[in-house]
C-alpha cells in the first residue's frame, strides 16, 4: 500500500459526501482511506459504513480534536506515505497522484504540500505551503491572494499545511507523531519545525489542488484560543537557542502586537480568547521547555541553516530553491 489518507472528523456528516466522493475519483488507486471519528453524535459512522464501505472507520470513544485523532489514524493505516486531509475539503482527481508523484520525484523530500484554495472562491489561495517566521509566527504562503500561478515554480517550501499534506512514514518514525499537548492548531507547525531540525525537506506540489471550506469545522474563539496558546508553546519547544538569542526582541514584539490587537477588540469573543490563549501558553512553558530538552539535542541541522529557512517568511512569495 503506497498511501494512507487519514481524515479526522467530528460531527462532519454534512461534509463527508463531497470529501469521500472526490477520493473515489482519484486517478491514483494504490491507497486506503481511514476516517477517524471524534465520538460524533450525528450519523457520520453509519453513513460512511453504508455509502462508502471501502473506507476504514476508526471510532474514537473520545474527542481527540486534531492531534489525537490523526495520530490514531496514522497508527491504523499501513501506507508508506501518510496523507492528511480535512473532512471539509474537495480534492481534484489528480490530487493524490500529484502528491505521491512529488515525493517520488524528490527522494530527498520527506513532506509534500498541496495547493489549497477556498471552496467557494476557487481562484483564491488558502495555502501554497506554510512558512515560519523569525518572529515566531507561522503563516500560509499566498493566503487570500488570487491564484495566478505565482507560486507554481517553487520547488521547496518550509512545510505543508496539515489540512492536505503528505508525509513519508519513515520521517514520522524519525521525528515522531503530532504533539497531542497542542490539542488543535499549530500541530503541523510543530511537526514542520521538528522535521526541519532533523534535516527533512518539503516539496510543493502545485498541481495537487484541494478546495477547503475554510473554518467550517473550527473557527472563532476556539481557534483564537489555541493559536494564542500554541504560538507560545511551539516557539518555546522548537526554536533553537541561537535563533532565540538573535531574535527575541522580534518574537516578544510579535506577541505584544497580537495581545494589543486583541485588547483593542476586547468586546469580541475571539479577541478575548486570544488573550486567554497567550496566558495559557505562558503557563505551559515548563512543559514546552521539558520537551525542548529532548527536541533540540536531536537536531541534525545547524541553527544558521534553520534561520535561513525561517528568514524566507519575510519574503513569503519566495520558494526555498
Amino acid at each position: 500500500m503506497r498511501a494512507s489518507v487519514i481524515i479526522p472528523s467530528g460531527n462532519g456528516r454534512a461534509h463527508l459526501p463531497v470529501c469521500l466522493a472526490a477520493l473515489r475519483r482519484q486517478t491514483f488507486d494504490d491507497f486506503e482511506v481511514v476516517l477517524v471519528d471524534n465520538n460524533s453524535s450525528d450519523d457520520s459512522i453509519p453513513f460512511v459504513r453504508r455509502e462508502f464501505p471501502e473506507v476504514q472507520v476508526v471510532a474514537l470513544p473520545y474527542n481527540g480534536v486534531f492531534a489525537g485523532t490523526v495520530n490514531a489514524g496514522i497508527r491504523r493505516g499501513g501506507g508508506e506515505i501518510v496523507v492528511l486531509l480535512n473532512n471539509d475539503t474537495e480534492v481534484e482527481p489528480d490530487w493524490l497522484a500529484e502528491l505521491v508523484g512529488a515525493l517520488d520525484r524528490e527522494p530527498e523530500a520527506s513532506m509534500a504540500a498541496s495547493k489549497m484554495l477556498l471552496f467557494d472562491r476557487r481562484d483564491t489561495l488558502h495555502s501554497a505551503g506554510d512558512f515560519y517566521g523569525l518572529d515566531g509566527v507561522p503563516g500560509s504562503r499566498g493566503v487570500w491572494q488570487r491564484d495566478q500561478g505565482q507560486y507554481d515554480r517553487d520547488r521547496w517550501v518550509f512545510g505543508p499545511c496539515g489540512g492536505a499534506a503528505a508525509y513519508r512514514r519513515s520521517m514520522l518514525g524519525d521525528v515522531g507523531l503530532f504533539d497531542e499537548d497542542l490539542v488543535a492548531y499549530c500541530e503541523d507547525v510543530d511537526l514542520n519545525l521538528r522535521a526541519r531540525l532533523r534535516g527533512h525537506a518539503c516539496v510543493f506540489a502545485p498541481r495537487a489542488r484541494v478546495y477547503h471550506k475554510l473554518s467550517a469545522t473550527g473557527s472563532g474563539p476556539f481557534a483564537s484560543y489555541y493559536c494564542g496558546r500554541n504560538f507560545v508553546y511551539v516557539l518555546a519547544k522548537d526554536v533553537p537557542d541561537p535563533i532565540v538569542r538573535r531574535y527575541w526582541r522580534r518574537m516578544l514584539g510579535a506577541q505584544l502586537r497580537l495581545a494589543l490587537e486583541a485588547a483593542r477588540h476586547g468586546r469580541e469573543p475571539a479577541a478575548r480568547a486570544r488573550l486567554r490563549g497567550q496566558a495559557a501558553g505562558l503557563r505551559l512553558l515548563p512543559r514546552a521547555l521539558a520537551k525542548r530538552r529532548s527536541v533540540q539535542p536531536r537536531a541534525r541541522v545547524s541553527a544558521d541553516a534553520l534561520e535561513r529557512l525561517m528568514a524566507l517568511a519575510d519574503r513569503p512569495t519566495a520558494g526555498l530553491a
